[in-house]
């Protein structure tokens, strides 16, 4: 429930804004207090008087007015929100908001907002899959904003594709989880890892995987948001480290093992969505090694077990591994519990096309030492981090902070 949340909707100019209705109604159902904000294009597809019927309160449209009890509107409305949510976010209002420009009443609020904020994309896919877009989403997701959505499905042009508003319920649902665990992990650290290991073959050449690290990074930057101090120790990856996490970046499953044992101690929950490589090449060779040879046999040799040296060593903390397969899911994550002793094993099926690896989606399953076995939809990345980190929340929940 949502009874006593103040929550502000900004609403700006697309088709979808008339199921932003809905959502205010859903909202205002569940007990939230909701005053609205409207774009001026958002009024050519639903008359604010919608909103101000549903909300029973006043829409704010015009930048320039006064008298807001007393104050300057856009001040003392962000002032007092839980939540900051967009619905629907057009791609000219993402990029507004990367870019800080504040030009109507909705973007003003955002820059004047200390709380959280959540935005629900609504365009066509050609102009959510531009790279400008996703720039801009990029740095929005830097900085601590929250996304539900895009769907995929079909869209206003007639097209088929991602770009679909999130349904109503998606988006209430998204908002109550987001305010549930505000600062929720405050006071306690946790040490995340992330990406590949390369393990050299020759100056030019390395074995390694394809893991991208985006599940690590959103796990590091969902954990930063509800107030944990993050460590972040990353293999080569090109992605930009979450905002306020200390990111420690090596390259070899070696050097992931002694940084990662180096930090643990200090740590109340470790959890593992690295992907080192098990083996490395028995010898480097010191130069390039030339095209030339019909077969070329590699020797490879095991890189240390990073996981079970943790197991050996986990004292009060809360341990997490992952587990990447291709075939019986839950029967070897059970069996991967069970030997390294974890607290809880996050399941997935690397072999999907929309759950592997480089997918900005995951579908998994997570697989407790209690027993408990969930199975997920299908979730953005940051949806399933802070699913994740609903498990980890509970564990430490029953163990002392450490000092």
């Amino acid at each position: 429930m949502l009874t006593g949340k103040r929550i502000l909707l900004g609403v700006t100019g697309s088709i979808a804004a008339y199921k932003a209705a809905e959502l205010l109604r859903e909202l205002t159902r569940r007990g939230a207090e909701v005053t609205c904000a409207m774009t001026e294009s958002a009024s050519r597809f639903v008359a604010p008087l919608t909103f101000q019927s549903l909300s029973r309160r006043p829409v704010l449209t015009d930048l320039y007015a006064q008298d807001y009890e007393g104050q300057i509107a856009h001040i003392a409305a962000a002032g007092g929100a839980d939540l900051f949510v967009v619905a629907p976010a057009t791609a000219h209002t993402l990029a507004k908001f990367a870019h800080g420009l504040a030009d109507d009443f909705v973007t003003n609020l955002f820059l004047a907002a200390t709380c959280p904020v959540l935005l629900a994309p609504a365009m066509d896919a050609e102009m959510w899959r531009h790279p400008a877009t996703q720039a801009n989403v990029a740095t929005l997701r830097q900085r601590g904003v929250q996304f539900v959505g895009p769907a995929s499905g079909e869209l206003a042009s007639g097209l088929t594709g991602p770009g679909r508003l999130a349904e109503p319920v998606e988006i209430v649902g998204a908002v109550e989880a987001l305010l549930a665990r505000t600062r929720d992990l405050a006071g306690r650290t946790l040490l995340v890892t992330a990406g590949p290991t390369y393990e050299p073959l020759d100056p030019v050449r390395f074995v390694g995987n394809r893991s991208s690290g985006r599940m690590g990074f959103a796990l590091a930057e969902a954990a930063a948001a509800r107030g944990a101090r993050v460590i972040l120790v990353t293999g080569p990856t090109h992605l930009a480290p979450p905002a306020g996490a200390e990111c420690i970046r090596v390259e070899t499953t070696h050097e992931m093992y002694e940084a990662v044992l180096a930090r643990a101690a200090g740590a109340d929950a470790v959890i593992k969505a690295a992907a080192p490589a098990d083996y490395r090449p028995a010898r480097v060779a010191p130069s390039k090694i030339k095209k030339g040879r019909e077969v070329l046999t590699l020797e490879l040799t095991p890189t240390p077990d990073i996981l079970a040296e943790l197991s050996r060593r986990q004292g009060a903390s809360v341990l997490v591994g992952f587990a990447a397969e291709t075939e019986e899911l839950v029967a070897n994550a059970r069996e991967k519990l069970r030997k390294k002793n974890l607290d809880l094993v996050v399941a997935n099926d690397v072999g999907a096309k929309d759950a592997g690896f480089s997918a900005e989606t995951n579908r998994v399953t997570l697989v407790g030492a209690d027993g408990e076995v969930e199975t997920l939809p299908l979730l953005s990345k940051r949806e399933v981090a802070h699913r994740i980190l609903d498990r980890v929340a509970r564990l430490l929940a029953a163990r002392p902070a450490r000092p």
